[in-house]
């Protein structure tokens, strides 16, 4: 009897789970070309029928063979229909609840909200186009942003090229030119050299090569190869190997002929074989190893500059002082009318020939890297891509304005709620992958609203989804004439936004951030573009 009860549960489960209205269908639109698949669907149908018949049949004998047993009947009776009952009541509730199940599963495309994690929940969300931007004062803000910026942009670098090209001339001076690093001239990178450098202070970052002293060479080991031994999680970072070379190993004909008696080699004087042999703390590197430290390079670099400074400093009317001892160069120029500029010198490592750069410490980010990984930087492919983006652009076109609206209320906002995992170099990364996936003409100075409106939704849903990919490294729409090496071309995309997935309580600070800086978006930029007496707008940016 106990069979047979199994046998009707199982029955009632077949039927019950091949119900085609209990769960919804991922696809309810099957395309009706695939004779294939509905046959099987109709074969599979039959088989379960002829199934459940087969075992009906063996059901109905059962009950003949039951009727005809005298003794024990009435207890297996009982126990066949309550199993019966409870298997009609579990049928009934099923069949009550599956056009609830099915209205849920099938949802208009206007109306299906998006799987929200349980972070973005708790801190909730602000769609950009909540924030009403009056496209008058706004159009305002950022064409007095511009200028300001402008007007202010091209004396601080001027004088910070010029103050930057003294002080890397004395330190040199102070180095040993057979010991030390060898100091290359710098680049000018970031949102100054790139014109929409918005609050204060004004901030001039420059990058300075470093190259070993001969008879030394860098090897690079990079994450994108396999054989490097990087590990997986340092994404965007590499070693460097310094390693010794012979002059026969160098681009010169007197290590592989025969110059005679009578002539000199003027690159590598009277000698035959290279007579410098420096230590691993000598060459700057870790620790019992043949790499490259960044913390050896930042110290060395700091004293170097000190020294250099102490050297010139007679000269200037002004106070020079390191604003974070953590970044090799930051640097803080203060006049005595009180006016501020920041300077961030930074050493890198030039990757072989190409205009990529290892980077010792960003001075605007918290750099956790353990040494000796260095982080690669492709700032002066990123500057380049903007000035080649932009001549494609329509006369007068929004772009700029887009960032230096974002950056001015994320600016703002840091200064009320404090600062989060969310940096300006996020906000151009945003920009650039916006710039190269909409067409030119979209950038229109009529267009500046709804393309404000852009950037902000892509770092919303960027942040949501904890993935923002790097816009030079392992992106195919990067145009070719830009020079980006094929190694770089080639490796998978870098996810600036990794560390969000793995610290939780940083994603929900950051996203509340965010969502904080697009409720107050709108008086942030009535605030600090207040209306004058005739009528006009002033906009204060020292604030």
């Amino acid at each position: 009897m106990q069979g047979a009860i199994a046998r009707v549960c199982m029955v009632m489960a077949a039927a019950i789970l091949n119900h085609p209205l209990l769960f919804p269908q991922e696809n309810a639109t099957l395309p009706e070309q695939d004779e294939e698949l509905m046959a099987r669907m109709r074969e599979h149908e039959e088989r379960l029928e002829r199934e459940q018949a087969r075992l009906e049949k063996e059901l109905s004998l059962l009950d003949s063979r039951q009727q005809e047993e005298e003794e024990g009947g009435s207890e297996d009776r009982y126990s066949w229909y309550l199993w019966s009952a409870v298997s009609f009541v579990i049928f009934v509730t099923i069949e009550m609840c599956r056009s609830d199940l099915a209205g849920a599963g099938i949802q208009p495309a206007e109306e299906e909200q998006e799987d929200l994690d349980d972070v973005a929940s708790e801190c909730g969300t602000v769609g950009p186009w909540e924030a009403q931007l009056d496209k008058d004062v706004l159009s305002d803000f950022c064409d007095r942003c511009a200028h300001t910026s402008s007007h202010d942009s091209w004396r601080v670098r001027a004088f910070a090229e010029g103050f930057a090209d003294d002080l890397l001339e004395s330190l040199r001076s102070v180095c040993d030119r057979d010991a030390d690093m060898e100091v290359g001239d710098f680049v000018g990178v970031g949102s100054m050299f790139e014109s929409w450098k918005v609050c204060k202070p004004l901030t001039c970052d420059l990058i300075v090569p470093l190259s070993p002293p001969e008879p030394y060479a860098f090897q690079f080991q990079l994450w994108c190869d396999a054989a490097s031994g990087v590990p997986p999680d340092m994404q965007g970072c590499g070693r460097i190997k310094v390693t010794k070379q012979g002059w026969e190993d160098r681009d010169c004909l007197c290590g592989s002929a025969n110059l005679g008696e009578d002539l000199l080699c003027l690159l590598h004087g009277g000698r035959d074989t290279p007579s410098v042999d420096y230590s691993p703390d000598e060459l700057l590197c870790s620790k019992n190893t043949a790499f490259l430290s960044k913390d050896q390079v930042m110290r060395w670099f700091q004293i170097s500059v000190t020294k250099a400074w102490g050297l010139i400093s007679h000269k200037y009317d002004f106070e020079v002082t390191f604003r974070n001892l953590d970044a090799a160069g930051a640097l803080k120029v203060r006049f005595r009318s009180g006016k501020v500029i920041a300077l961030n010198i930074i050493p890198v490592v030039r990757l072989q020939d190409t205009d990529a750069y290892f980077v010792s410490h960003f001075p605007s980010a918290c750099d956790d890297r353990s040494d000796p990984y260095w982080a690669l930087s492709c700032a002066v492919y990123e500057r380049r891509l903007l000035r080649l983006l932009t001549k494609r652009l329509p006369q007068n076109p929004c772009h700029i304005h887009c960032l230096q609206a974002v950056a001015f209320l994320h600016g703002k906002q840091t200064g009320l709620s404090g600062k989060s995992a969310l940096t300006n170099y996020h906000l151009k990364t945003a920009l650039l992958h916006l710039l190269l996936s909409k067409k030119a003409s979209a950038w229109g100075a009529e267009s500046l609203e709804r393309r404000l409106r852009d950037v902000l939704a892509f770092l919303q849903r960027s942040l949501r989804e904890r993935r923002l990919y790097h816009v030079v490294i392992g992106n195919s729409r990067v145009p070719g004439d830009l020079g980006v090496p094929e190694v770089l071309r080639r490796a998978e995309p870098i996810n600036l936004l990794r560390p969000l997935v793995l610290q939780r309580d940083l994603h929900a600070a950051t996203v509340r951030h965010f969502n904080e800086m697009l409720k107050n978006a709108p008086v942030l930029i009535q605030e600090y573009t207040p209306h004058l007496s005739n009528g006009g707008f002033h906009l204060n940016l020292d604030a």
